[in-house]
């Protein structure tokens, strides 16, 4: 079905080619409109109630044109602004191939987002002594069922609209419906009785659960990334705007609530550990909120603690944790869409603007409305996520033919997650084309955008497809294709390993361990086999090996031989002295046999020293029939039969 656009110059604010962007797109237009929030709203009002897909292309009147829609009895149309992040630009820029873009991007498909229910009943816990906190649980006390916890007892008058207790809140865990908490030194209010209300006695681990947490204790908040977990509410207790905005925000946290499932986790393909013993924790070290733990050989996420900063989802060397809110697919699919009718509608080499929904949107738009605006090359891409958009991310916009990715860092984006995943996009990519920008002043962005010399995009443009993995050997092979190996920084999930042959004697307990099967042995001979392309870097096999023999090497091989194993140590097998069937390692075998010959009580003498150097079967049966076989017992004794019955009876 053809979508057909709703376009405006918005008061002959920006220059629009309703004929290069239907050429571009593939969408019809109607007549262009200077006004249509305005003066010629029945103009739009007639095209909103045409049949098929009609997409509007501004944002700021989005709400007017919803309810314009659902008063005239049409479907709610799509909305994309071309706008701020377009037309309005310096004098002399030409927006149209960005334009384009932008339109087709908003077209595509987006997956419906997984989410889950969340009942909050209104039960309220303000934490704190001052007159800001009462006053808070009195307001709150007609819409929430309000307890206040103050440090300690003090006069207090039970005849109030909500609960007092005293005590230390020792821990609080959960969200949004569903906290949990102890606290310590716990009393009530005595109600009854004349006078000044008395108090229990002090108990510890008093056990209690809420909906919502008000904290206006001034203390250190309760949960790390406080403003990420859902209920919980802090304000200084001294900034009554502050105190306001929390109780009007708590108010509002009653009734069933949709919580998007923000990641996606395959337990399988998870390397935490093996045996008990560690090798992968990236999602452990960088969660803000604390919502990933561990759970044995693997991680455990709660889904209700998640963000969905998307942290985990770049850091994953497996690929065990994806973002799904949207998939990451989708996300390589816009790019691709950007960059492909960019080009369609005559531009060269756009550039790339990665930014977040609230802080980075808010920054386009105060620079267009009252500075120069975004170059016409650079092509704003909005992402939920803005701690997801690792480097196989950016190397997926320069494979599709963007020549320069800059990421705007926001206040509450985990800024240390990007930079080092930049830092090894640039390694792979070997070029100086991606950036990130950690500004706070509209002008000064720009200023900066205009500023920067565009290099020349790739000639030849790719699409990525695959998992993040696969997109980011697919990108390198594109941007490097004269390239064999890349050297990659620390800590990078691609590489290989180095295996001292002096140290190691092919035990192969890092065999058996190894997550993704990276390493493996021969069952015909001593060897052990490494295939690169499926090495994690998780180093699992450098914490089990008991010689230490192991070592990490960060790198990137683009040849073929990264999808085949190869051999990085063997040894001459031993071949058993009875039979003579291969089994084991000659150097170990002999090296056994000259420690424990003769300094050992239970390898004595000749025939249990030939023990050693015999393969299973063959000890075994010398174990048997040797004069001190533990396995023996004494002689059976004889079956009886009939005759010695009635012999016996004879004798009677």
């Amino acid at each position: 079905m053809t979508t057909k656009l709703i376009l405006c110059d918005c008061l002959g604010s920006q220059s629009v080619d309703t004929q290069g962007l239907c050429e571009a797109t593939g969408f019809t237009a109607g007549t262009l409109m200077t006004d249509a929030c305005g003066s010629q709203i029945e103009q739009t009002a007639k095209m909103l109630s045409g049949d098929g897909q009609i997409m509007v292309a501004c944002q700021q009147q989005a709400r007017l044109f919803t309810e314009l829609a659902e008063e005239i009895g049409a479907d709610a149309p799509a909305f994309v602004d071309i706008r701020d992040r377009a037309g309005w630009t310096d004098v002399g820029e030409n927006p149209q191939a960005k334009m384009a873009a932008l339109l087709a991007e908003a077209a595509l498909p987006v997956p419906g987002e997984k989410t889950i229910d969340i009942a909050s009943h209104g039960t309220c816990l303000v934490i704190g002594g001052s007159d800001a906190a009462a006053q808070a649980a009195q307001d709150l006390s007609a819409s929430l069922a309000v307890t206040l916890l103050l440090p300690e007892q003090t006069d207090a008058d039970p005849s109030g609209d909500f609960e007092t207790i005293a005590g230390k809140l020792a821990r609080a865990k959960g969200s949004l419906g569903q906290f949990e908490l102890r606290i310590d030194r716990f009393q009530q209010v005595v109600a009854g009785g004349r006078g000044t209300p008395g108090w229990t006695d002090a108990r510890d681990g008093a056990a209690s659960a809420c909906d919502i947490i008000l904290d206006l204790s001034g203390d250190t908040p309760l949960f790390p990334a406080p403003e990420k977990r859902d209920g919980y509410l802090r304000a200084d207790p001294g900034s009554a705007p502050s105190v306001a905005k929390a109780v009007f925000d708590a108010s509002h946290l009653v009734g069933t609530f949709e919580k998007p499932l923000y990641v996606r986790l395959e337990e399988p393909l998870c390397a935490h550990s093996r045996a008990e013993k560690p090798a992968c924790s990236k999602c452990l070290d960088i969660c803000p909120t604390g919502a990933i733990t561990s759970a044995g050989e693997h991680v455990a996420i709660d889904p209700m603690i998640c963000a969905g900063c998307g942290a985990c989802s770049a850091l994953c060397p497996s690929g065990a944790i994806t973002y799904d809110a949207p998939p990451v697919g989708t996300l390589f699919n816009r790019m691709h869409t950007l960059a492909s009718t960019y080009r369609k509608a005559g531009g060269h080499a756009p550039r790339l603007l990665v930014h977040d929904d609230d802080f980075g949107a808010d920054m386009i738009s105060l620079s267009a409305r009252h500075g120069r605006g975004l170059p016409a090359d650079v092509i704003p891409l909005s992402v939920t996520a803005l701690a997801g958009f690792g480097h196989a991310e950016m190397l997926a916009a320069l494979a599709c033919g963007f020549a320069q990715v800059d990421v705007l860092l926001s206040p509450k984006t985990e800024a240390d997650v990007i930079r080092k995943e930049t830092q090894l996009a640039l390694a792979v990519s070997g070029k100086s084309n991606l950036r990130v920008l950690d500004l706070a002043d509209p002008d000064a962005l720009s200023d900066t955008l205009y500023g920067t010399e565009v290099a020349e995009p790739l000639a030849s443009p790719v699409l990525p497809l695959g998992s993040r993995r696969q997109v980011t050997r697919l990108a390198a092979k594109a941007l490097q294709p004269s390239a064999d190996v890349l050297p990659l920084p620390d800590a990078a999930p691609y590489g290989a390993i180095l295996v001292d042959q002096d140290a190691c004697t092919l035990c192969l307990s890092c065999v058996s361990l190894c997550p993704s099967g990276a390493l493996g042995d021969n069952p015909d001979n001593p060897q052990l086999r490494f295939q690169e392309d499926a090495c994690l870097q998780c180093g699992l096999c450098n914490n089990i090996c008991p010689e230490q023999a192991i070592t990490l090497q960060p790198q990137l091989d683009l040849t073929d031989a990264a999808f085949t194993q190869k051999v990085v140590h063997e040894e001459e097998p031993f071949a058993c002295v009875e039979c003579g069937v291969l089994f084991g390692v000659k150097s170990t075998v002999e090296r056994i046999t000259e420690k424990l010959a003769g300094n050992h009580a239970m390898f004595s003498s000749p025939e249990t020293i030939r023990m050693i150097q015999m393969c299973d079967n063959c000890r075994i049966q010398a174990q048997y029939h040797s004069a001190d076989n533990p396995f023996a017992s004494k002689e059976r004794p004889r079956v009886r039969t009939s005759e010695d019955y009635l012999s016996k009876r004879k004798d009677h």
